[in-house]
């Protein structure tokens, strides 16, 4: 219990003290993210010792709020915390300059704690929360410099697209939650039929917006508009990996139709969006679109039946691209641009840093022994045994292909220019890039034992599949370094570049109109609050005329009577003043005035 804490509260805290105190805030989110890995460490050795650690609170009978640490769940959260540590130990370096580093890193510390809340969720409204948490996270992080053009944008359309695609996961929810009588995730994976297959489809739809899945791939590459970090982060073991995440966590459930859309959307992901890694202008675009890329190999695994090889890859993936990404961090900073052009021997400037980028780009090209290798192989064998073979083999192939041949192109980039010297060095960017690198070195070891912790083996394949795959990642490897991308792509270049109208289709079909109905209502929200304030300043001038009245005219004439009645009152009160002799003389006066006049009267009749 003790470990399932630690994993999730170290984060949490390290954010939370982050934002209270506002010092140190790059020591406390590293302190914070090793505490978290001691904690996933310490869940993942209890796994292997056959141990289950779960929490929860009894909310409703049937909607338990719990947590639940699995071999699957607690191999997930070791992976988020290994790479979010080694990512925050190089952005201490590349934002020690940032006059804003309080509010990244503690956002950054929230969002990997709601990263974990979501790997370890045992119910479905946990993981809900955590859906939410992590994607209000990701928008802050993305629009992190929002003063700059086109951050503010592209913050926006990240949220709009994976806020769209999440309406399928709350459908999803419903339907499952309705049907099984239970909110408690492993016991609605037991249902079948018609329910079970609207509900993968649903899941499908929310699964692509987070994974940048086709058609909603654009959102990933605008992403790069935040600091690289985040960029590392998204794009290994947070928001992008949540997408296949739910789809290996659900995937006992999905029925042969569910596969088939997964399979399709995969395997047009994986060759679609690494064609346009290869026509990329830009290092971060270039690994945003491969990142899209290497989710549809997962979705591939997926559909051939073997989530553990997603997993596998998903697992690979994480410390490859977390890697690649701090080296573009670090070319970043030298020329201060990402632009292909700009970094044009960047690498020769930094040959460590260009080492540690270079290792990462064979692992993910799928070069052996390193960790891709095992995963590439265990997808291409797995689809091979598919019945979806005729698509999904060659779908796996050629993505193989391409995405050894875009990252032998980067490197060709990166190392054949002029080597301008390099800035002065940071502390810790190195240190970050070169520990995860070394994972994606080394991690296919241990890809073995754990598909026996997990209890799923992938049953091996004809002996010619790991020679495809090797000639695959070699071929595309030559291709990428001795071909510019218009040569090799031909006709498909100018496609590729412009993402063969994907993003161009989507924008007018989708983001145009709901931006458009926003501003509408916006519109018609500004009309509706100026028509309330002018009533609102007619019934003030109303009010005030009105007090003017009552104050000058009707006030001013009741204040004169009674002034008139008081004077008057003064006057007759003279009268009465209590001396005897006055009394009589004003009584005799009386008297012979009432005399005159009743000696008057007779005299006029």
């Amino acid at each position: 219990m003790i470990w399932l804490a630690l994993t999730l509260l170290a984060p949490f805290g390290a954010g939370v003290a982050i934002l209270a105190l506002r010092r140190a805030p790059a020591a406390v989110a590293i302190a914070g993210a090793a505490l978290g890995l001691a904690g996933a460490l310490g869940l993942f050795a209890s796994m292997t010792r056959g141990e289950r650690i779960g929490a929860g609170l009894p909310f409703l009978p049937d909607f338990p709020i719990s947590l639940e640490a699995t071999p699957l769940t607690a191999t997930l959260a070791l992976l988020v915390a290994t790479v979010t540590t080694a990512v925050l130990i190089h952005a201490a370096g590349y934002m020690a300059r940032d006059p804003e580093r309080v509010r990244f890193f503690g956002t950054m510390a929230l969002f990997v704690a709601a990263m974990e809340l979501l790997v370890l969720a045992g119910d479905w409204i946990t993981l809900l929360a955590a859906w939410e948490m992590i994607g209000f996270s990701s928008y802050l992080l993305i629009g992190f410099w929002h003063g700059r053009p086109g951050v503010a944008g592209a913050a926006l359309r990240a949220f709009l697209y994976t806020r769209s695609a999440d309406l399928g996961l709350y459908l999803a929810v419903f339907l499952l939650i309705g049907r099984a009588g239970t909110s408690d995730i492993a016991a609605t994976l037991d249902v079948t039929g018609t329910p079970a297959l609207i509900a993968g489809l649903l899941l499908l739809v929310a699964a692509a917006g987070k994974s940048a899945q086709l058609p909603f791939q654009e959102w990933l590459l605008r992403a790069m508009a935040g600091p690289t970090p985040v960029s590392a982060l998204l794009h290994s073991a947070t928001l992008v990996a949540a997408g296949a995440i739910l789809l290996i966590r659900t995937a006992p459930m999905l029925p042969e139709g569910v596969l088939v859309a997964v399979g399709l959307v995969g395997g047009a992901t994986a060759v679609v969006t690494g064609l346009m890694a290869l026509a990329e202008r830009d290092l971060k675009r270039l690994l945003a679109a491969s990142t899209a890329s290497q989710y549809g190999f997962m979705l591939i695994a997926i559909a051939a039946g073997a989530p553990v090889a997603a997993l596998l890859h998903l697992i690979a993936h994480a410390a490859i691209k977390s890697a690649l990404f701090l080296g573009a961090g670090v070319f970043q900073h030298d020329r201060e641009s990402t632009a292909l052009e700009a970094l044009a021997g960047a690498g020769r400037a930094r040959p460590g840093i260009f080492a540690g980028f270079a290792l990462a780009a064979l692992a993910l090209a799928g070069l052996p022994p390193m960790a891709a290798w095992f995963s590439k192989e265990a997808i291409l064998t797995a689809s091979w045994a598919s019945p979806l073979a005729p698509w999904l083999m060659p779908s796996a192939l050629a993505g193989a292909l391409i995405s050894a041949a875009y990252m032998g192109r980067a490197l060709r980039v990166l190392w054949a220019g002029s080597a301008e010297r390099a800035k002065a060095p940071v502390p810790f960017m190195a240190a970050g890039l070169w520990g995860l690198a070394a994972l994606a070195a080394t991690l296919g070891a241990a890809f073995g034992p754990l598909e026996a912790l997990l209890g799923a083996a992938i049953a091996e394949g004809p002996r010619f599949l790991p020679l495809l795959g090797l000639a695959a990642a070699a071929g595309g490897l030559v291709l990428g370094w001795t071909l510019p991308p218009d040569r090799l792509l031909g006709p498909l270049f100018r496609q590729a570049e412009t993402g063969f109208g994907i993003a161009r289709a989507l924008e007018a079909l989708s983001t145009r109109p709901v931006l458009a109905l926003a501003e509408a209502v916006e519109r018609l929200e500004t009309a509706v609050l100026s028509g309330i304030l002018a009533s609102g300043r007619a019934g003030l001038a109303l009010a005030g005329a009105a007090r003017r009245i009552d104050r000058d005219a009707i006030d001013g004439a009741i204040f004169a009577l009674v002034d008139r009645l008081w004077g008057f009152g003064q006057r007759l009160r003279r009268l009465q003043s209590g001396l005897i002799h006055r009394e009589l003389a004003l009584s005799m006066i009386g008297i012979a005035l009432l005399v005159a006049v009743l000696l008057i009267a007779p005299l006029s009749s």
